[in-house]
């Protein structure tokens, strides 16, 4: 702006041009839902109402200057036509939208939920939190739930490292167990790793681990028939959350030396979210009224 147009503007002034509106975003959204009946308005992902859409949660952390590192949750929904084909087993996702909230799992929900309601087709992918399956099972008991086969596989890696120290042996165990996980037998897996808990001595960091993968497994049983989902064309992966981590949150909000107020942190993913959800018309019409 300097360069071109000899417009000088500080630092500091487009840092508080861009939390105002980013606290505009997060002050309508929630004006809309206490002065409404209605549900709120939202764009709209699927075509038609029978078509898929993947819902996705998680939480990664941003540092504040209040208290710390504190956990920033994100929600990313794609319909199944926004995916293409980039490679033979590669696929990405050209349309999201997304929602972001600094604060506890009540206040997530109820800005993410206006995003989900519209469709019949629901497909959620989460890793083993708790926090997110007892959202789902609550409001959404119907939809198709599926427990990300890599934090599954994880489960089992961490608990092989330990168990396995030869590399080919450990190896070998895991790409069976990995077979029989997509093709639905968890509970095969589950029976080997309680068999192994019965005749064999270990240590305690593997007992542990081994428990801990046990009960990972039972608690989520439902959610890894994999091989059916495969069969029906379903993701069994969470990567596009964890993208939506990496481009959304941890490419502004997680630079080297940034430390955040809470406040202008949730600000600012506000502004994100709007943008990387092809939003931005919303903003800019912001600010043509406060012209």
């Amino acid at each position: 702006m300097q360069q071109f147009f000899g417009i000088s503007i500080c630092a500091k002034q487009i840092q508080r041009v861009s939390e105002h509106y980013g606290e505009n975003l997060e002050t309508s959204e929630a004006h809309y839902q206490e002065e409404t009946e209605k549900a709120q308005e939202v764009p709209l992902v699927a075509s038609t109402p029978e078509e898929p859409v993947y819902i996705t949660v998680d939480g990664s952390m941003v540092y504040t200057l209040e208290e710390g590192w504190k956990e920033m949750k994100v929600g990313r929904i794609y319909s199944e036509h926004s995916r293409v084909a980039v490679q033979e087993k590669r696929t990405e996702v050209t349309e999201s939208l997304y929602a972001c909230t600094l604060g506890n799992n009540k206040d997530f929900f109820k800005k993410f939920e206006p995003y989900v309601e519209p469709y019949k087709h629901k497909v959620f992918i989460a890793d083993g939190a708790k926090w997110i399956w007892n959202w789902v099972e609550d409001f959404y008991g119907d939809s198709v739930q599926i427990l990300d086969f890599y934090h599954a596989v994880e489960k089992l890696g961490t608990y092989a490292t330990l168990a396995y120290k030869d590399m080919k042996a450990r190896r070998e165990w895991l790409d069976l167990q990995k077979q029989r996980l997509k093709t639905d037998q968890v509970e095969k897996v589950v029976e080997e790793l309680k068999a192994t808990t019965a005749k064999t001595p270990h240590s305690t960091e593997i007992i542990k681990a081994l428990e801990d993968v046990i009960r990972y497994y039972e608690s989520n049983k439902a959610r890894m028939k994999y091989g059916s989902f495969i069969k029906k064309g379903y993701l069994i992966g969470s990567g596009a959350i964890e993208s939506a981590h990496r481009n959304v949150i941890q490419q502004r909000l997680k630079l080297s030396g940034q430390r955040w107020s809470i406040e202008g942190a949730q600000r600012i993913a506000n502004l994100r979210a709007y943008r990387k959800s092809n939003r931005w018309e919303n903003v800019v019409q912001q600010i043509k009224m406060a012209a």
